[in-house]
């Protein structure tokens, strides 16, 4: 399970939906808090939303809180990320991450990767 697989980027008109997925290589997620960053070009990463590895906690960046939802399959082989009421401001390369350990909201805690998937929303 040290792969990280996202897909479901795309390009989205303001105020539409995407729902990004990230799956594993094998195995479940359930040991480990599992997390979404974004890049946007020339800057550095941002944290978006994490959900701790019993699922009892959430947390959302201010920029996101109330648009975007964190959850996990039942079988916790992938993990989502529902984006609704999109905003050019959300345009970014979107990433997963994963790692043992409590909710963090630095990218270097973080110690599997996926190589991300682009998510371009249009004014």
């Amino acid at each position: 399970q040290d792969k990280l697989v996202e897909s479901g980027g795309g390009l989205a008109q303001t105020g539409g939906s995407l729902t990004l997925t990230c799956t594993g290589s094998g195995g479940t997620f359930s040991s480990s808090t599992m997390v979404w960053f974004r890049q946007a070009p020339g800057m550095g990463r941002e944290f978006v939303a994490a959900m701790s590895w019993n699922g009892y906690e959430t947390n959302y960046a201010d920029s996101v809180k109330g648009r975007f939802t964190i959850s996990r399959a039942f079988d916790k082989t992938k993990f989502y990320l529902q984006m609704n009421r999109l905003k050019p401001e959300d345009t970014a390369l979107y990433y997963c991450a994963r790692r043992l350990g409590p909710i963090s909201y630095s990218a270097t805690s973080y110690d599997y990767w996926g190589q991300g998937t682009q998510v371009t929303v249009s004014s």
